[in-house]
């Protein structure tokens, strides 16, 4: 069992992943680096697919944190009565 202290903290860390990596993915959409021409308007290059894997991922396990943190959380609330 995950102490309430670890819950916490793992909700810190998924959050801050929630809030960060999608912030990132727009800079690297924004750079110049992830198209052949024009920003937005060109084809993407592999700069951006990889990033793009990258952020999904990132994001992905940072749900799966926080589902485990707030289950953590549940289930050391103490039953009411």
């Amino acid at each position: 069992m995950i102490s309430r202290r670890a819950a916490w903290f793992l909700v810190l860390a998924g959050v801050f992943n929630i809030v960060i990596w999608p912030r990132f993915g727009m800079a690297v959409w924004n750079d110049e680096r992830a198209w052949e021409g024009a920003v937005g308007d060109s084809t993407p290059t592999g700069f951006l697919w990889v990033h793009a894997v990258l952020i999904v991922a990132a994001v992905s396990i940072a749900l799966g944190v926080l589902w485990v943190a707030f289950t953590a959380l549940r289930s050391r609330r103490s039953p009411a009565g």
